[in-house]
């Protein structure tokens, strides 16, 4: 089942790696339940700032995961004759227990752009699958935020699950 998991606007906090992610300043995927698997299969990213801003966006693994997790309510999935899992993967910005980009395994993709109009659209090709395992740290989630440096905008972002 392929989901598409929505973060209409928000503004990136630039974070180094092994440092606490804030509220409202990521879009993070958490795996639904042990065993579960789930594929990237896109990340879509639409500036909305009102002035240049190159963004260093970066999508990565984290070392800790959220923990009550508060889900955004934009998960939805691509077919609509599709019901969606009992336990989907969970898509959220606000948690009590703030994520950590993972040092060794944190930077799958860099997505840097200017948040001032730009857009980046990344799909995986055959050979380029992003997966997630279960819900433990650095297999069960994935993050899209901002790395140190560069100037952070306003953007929307989209992420497209499929749950094997």
């Amino acid at each position: 089942m392929r989901i598409a998991c929505a973060a209409p606007t928000w503004t990136p906090t630039a974070v180094a790696d092994t440092t606490n992610m804030t509220d409202n300043g990521h879009h993070t995927i958490q795996g639904g339940v042990a065993g579960q698997r789930s594929e990237l299969r896109e990340v879509y990213m639409g500036g909305q700032a009102a002035a240049s801003s190159p963004c260093i966006m970066v999508l990565g693994r984290t070392s800790i995961v959220g923990a009550t997790l508060t889900a955004l309510a934009r998960v939805a999935p691509l077919d609509p004759s599709s019901v969606l899992i009992a336990n989907p993967p969970v898509s959220y910005q606000v948690s009590t227990t703030k994520p950590q980009r993972s040092t060794s395994l944190g930077m799958l993709l860099h997505l840097g752009f200017n948040a001032f109009g730009g857009i980046v659209r990344w799909v995986n090709g055959p050979d380029e699958i992003i997966s997630m395992l279960g819900v433990a740290a650095t297999t069960g989630e994935l993050s899209l935020n901002a790395f140190t440096g560069g100037t952070v905008g306003a953007l929307g972002s989209n992420l497209i699950i499929e749950t094997l």
